[in-house]
This record gives C-alpha cells, structure tokens and sequence, in this order.
C-alpha cells in the first residue's frame, strides 16, 4: 500500500537505517543554509573557500620536488572565481579544450602558465590555441604532431613551443583511444624535427578518478623510463585522473605518499627535468555542495520518496563520473533513519540524486545538502528537460558572493532563430 504522509506508529516501527548523515557531516549550520536558501534561493551551487583553499595547500605541500608545476584541470570547473583561487596560489591551468584555455584567459592566467592536453584538434582551432599564445601542447596522434607542425610552421610570428606526448602503454595506462605508443616515438619525433619541433616531454593520464595510490606510484620507474626513450626529453606531466572519496570512509589518495615517491624517482636522474601535476577533481570537488530545498515526500512501505527542486542535470553524468553523492539534512542526528530515494523534478525515470539514503522523516520545506559537487557538477550540468540552471555563490567566512546568476527560461531560447511569422 502507497500512501502520501507516514503515520506516527510507522515511524515508530519502521527499522531504522544506520547511516552518515550527522551533525559531523554538515558542511555549515543550519541558520546558515535556511539564510542562503532564503537570499539566493534554491537550487543552489554553495562553494566553500576556505576549503577549497585548504586543499589547494595541502595537495601544493605534498611535493616536495623542487621543480614541480601545479595546473588546475579545469575540465571538472570553469567559474573564472574559483579559477582566480588556483591562479593566486601559484597554479597553474590544465586545458583539455580550447574552452578551458578561454576561460582560463579570462582568469588572468599567463598562456605561458596554461598546458594543452587535448584530443583532435582541427586546424583552426590549433591557430587558435597559438594564437592565445599557449606554447606547451601535449599531443595524442602522430596526426595532431603533424598539424601542429604544419600550422606553427606557417605563421609568422610564432613562438618557440613545447611539445610532448601523451602516452599511451595498455600495461599502465590501461586501454585507452588516447596517447601514443612507445613504438611510434621515433615517428613522432621525425614528425617534429621536420618542422623544427623538437619533442621535450611526456604526458601520463592514469585514468578518471583513481583513489589508490598504488595505482600512480606502482607505474613511476616505467612511465619515467618510457620518457627516456625520447631524445630530447626534459619535462614529465603526471597526469591527471587523480581522484576523490565521494564514499565518506572509502579509499582515500595519498598526496603525501604519491608526492614522496615521485620525488625519489625524479631525484635519481643525471639531471633536474621539469615536473607537472595537474589536480582537477581532487582539489575541487569536496569544496561544494548543491542545497536543495523538498517539495514533497511519500512512503512506499517502509521507503520515503523524497522530491527536491533540482535534477540529476544539474549534477554529472552518473554514467561518466559516478552516481553517488553523501546527502544530509539540517535534523538532529538522533532522529531514526529510513531508507529514502531522494528524486528530481522531472519525470525521467532515472532522475534520483540518491538511492537507499539513510535520512530521517523529512518534511516539505526541509533543506537537504547534496555533497561534493565541485568537480564535474555545475561543469557537467545542462539544460535536460529544459530546466534553468542554478545560480553558484562563494562563502569566505562571513562573506557570501554570487559568481554565477541563475538562469530563467529565457536562456532556452538563446541561439534559436524564431519566425516571428506563426
């Protein structure tokens, strides 16, 4: 039987379920939600600064290498606020799309402090990249070394570059569309020096999201030795693909594990090469949280089915970046718990922002806080079914900013060409 409010006895009755959702887990006090939900409205992207700052030095403070470049992979997020935060701790921008390398221009970053890692250009849009000034690429085709070539070689103002490699080795870096073996090296690097493109680095993704840090250290002494085998090789870009405990208790990366032990195989070679690290999701995604307000709940047996204001399109794609995300609410943790669905606003089937949460009986009008939304979140969102996007504000302290307007549903028009005729 299905019925739309949950009598007191089943309250009572129901077994409840252990669960995380506890004062602990909160990212702010509940005066201080009800106050955002009340000024800025919900759904609501709500960035931590201090956090995220935190995070900056602690991933910064892990290297001890002396030679070592941070660059924020901004694929996982693109407001030019939180970019100006990576700029002015030093970092660097990790493009993987001349989009990123725009925005990071608008950031205030140098070109000479943005690196270009990315997949099948075309010709304008490598004009494009150099003309923005970006001279350090990271190539994943014989094709693309040659049409870098080409188009570098045919300007007449062009700057000397960096060109690297983007490796591809099954062994470790897994089966992948992207990189280049070690058995096209001496191809790519006549490629080059046929432009008068020496090749001087190597590019090392590990793979989307990895926590154990093994799978980084355990491949250092290989991927080091593969960069050896190009002539001309002075910087090495490890990656990439590092991860984040979106489980709360699951497997955590180790910077300070990972930092020590590349420095010890850096510091064996004859000479200093120049190291990069590019951080996306671990530096940026626990910084954030989307608050979103209940609009309705209903019990299925012992099941509450609750429904928010906002929609898996304002999240990442659960098919590319994982489903799950910890959600809490403003209730005292010794309240019992029932397992709860927690559903978008629309009618897509698959429109949960979570499944078999362990919540407390919620009511219309309750806040829920859905966690660690900075990377891939707003990044990743889009306008599926229609729905406006969320308005994304930054807290340092006491102070609040707004660094994205909300959008209305006039931005569902914008691009369309309508004939004013009918």
């Amino acid at each position: 039987m299905i019925s739309e409010t949950m009598p007191t006895q089943r309250i009572a009755e129901s077994s409840a379920v252990p669960g995380a959702d506890c004062l602990d887990s909160l990212p702010l006090p509940r005066s201080q939600a009800l106050s955002l939900a009340e000024t800025w409205g919900t759904p609501l992207y709500v960035y931590q600064g201090d956090r995220l700052q935190q995070t900056i030095q602690h991933i910064t403070q892990s290297v001890p290498y002396p030679h070592t470049q941070f660059h924020f992979a901004s694929v996982t997020n693109g407001n030019v606020n939180l970019l100006q935060r990576f700029r002015a701790a030093g970092w660097g921008l990790h493009a993987n799309t001349p989009g990123d390398i725009f925005l990071g221009l608008h950031a205030g970053f140098d070109p000479a402090h943005i690196v270009y890692s990315g997949s099948n250009l075309n010709r304008v849009d490598l004009a494009q990249v150099l003309d923005w000034g970006v001279t350090m690429l990271n190539l994943d085709s014989l094709a693309q070394v040659r049409q870098l070539g080409e188009v570098w070689s045919a300007r007449q103002d062009a700057l000397p570059l960096r060109v690297g490699l983007r490796l591809n080795l099954p062994e470790i870096t897994g089966e992948s569309r992207i990189g280049v073996h070690p058995r096209e090296f001496a191809e790519a690097v006549a490629i080059a020096h046929s432009f008068g493109l020496p090749i001087t680095g190597l590019h090392f993704y590990r793979g989307t999201g990895t926590n154990a840090t093994q799978a980084f250290t355990q491949v250092m002494e290989q991927v080091i030795a593969t960069a050896q085998q190009l002539p001309d090789w002075r910087y090495l870009d490890f990656g990439g693909g590092f991860g984040y405990p979106y489980r709360h208790g699951g497997a955590t990366f180790d910077w300070q594990q990972f930092g020590q032990a590349l420095t010890a195989q850096l510091e064996r070679l004859p000479h200093p090469i120049d190291l990069m690290i590019e951080p996306g999701r671990a530096a940026i995604a626990g910084c954030a949280f989307l608050l979103a307000r209940i609009v309705s709940v209903k019990w299925q047996g012992d099941r509450q089915i609750v429904g928010v204001d906002t929609t898996v399109g304002n999240l990442s794609v659960p098919s590319v970046h994982g489903g799950y995300r910890e959600i809490v609410s403003w209730h005292d943790p010794a309240q019992p718990r029932y397992t709860t669905d927690v559903c978008g606003n629309t009618t897509y089937s698959r429109d949960y922002l979570g499944r078999s949460m362990p919540l407390p009986a919620l009511a219309e009008g309750d806040l829920l806080a859905i966690l660690d939304v900075g990377a891939y979140g707003y990044a990743m969102s889009s306008h599926f079914l229609h729905r406006p996007r969320p308005a994304e504000v930054l807290l340092d302290g006491d102070n609040i900013r707004l660094i994205r307007q909300r959008e209305d549903y006039s931005v569902l028009l914008n691009h369309q060409i309508l004939d004013d005729k009918d």
